[in-house]
């Protein structure tokens, strides 16, 4: 069993740059309707409005490339076991 990481992303806070998109079109679209990021497959948390998905290894190196990519730092990344943020 791999290691497990949490996105957490900010949709508030987007700009519609599409970094995320451009560096991992597999997990991230361009919302047609408002020209925002949308993250593929992920659940709004309730409490803290961000959009979250957990991922896996195989999953992570697109993911931090879209995280660094954003020019607004909307995308954030945590290792699900310890919490540390990584991304």
């Amino acid at each position: 069993m791999g290691k497990k990481y949490v996105v957490k992303y900010d949709r508030e806070g987007c700009i519609g740059a599409a970094a995320c998109v451009a560096a991992d079109s597999e997990d991230w679209t361009l919302s047609t309707e408002d020209a925002k990021a949308d993250l593929k497959d992920s659940a709004k948390d309730a409490s803290s409005g961000e959009f979250v998905r957990e991922i896996d290894e195989s999953e992570l190196a697109r993911n931090k490339l879209a995280a660094e990519g954003c020019p607004v730092k909307v995308i954030k990344i945590f290792d699900k076991a310890s919490g540390r943020q990584i991304a």
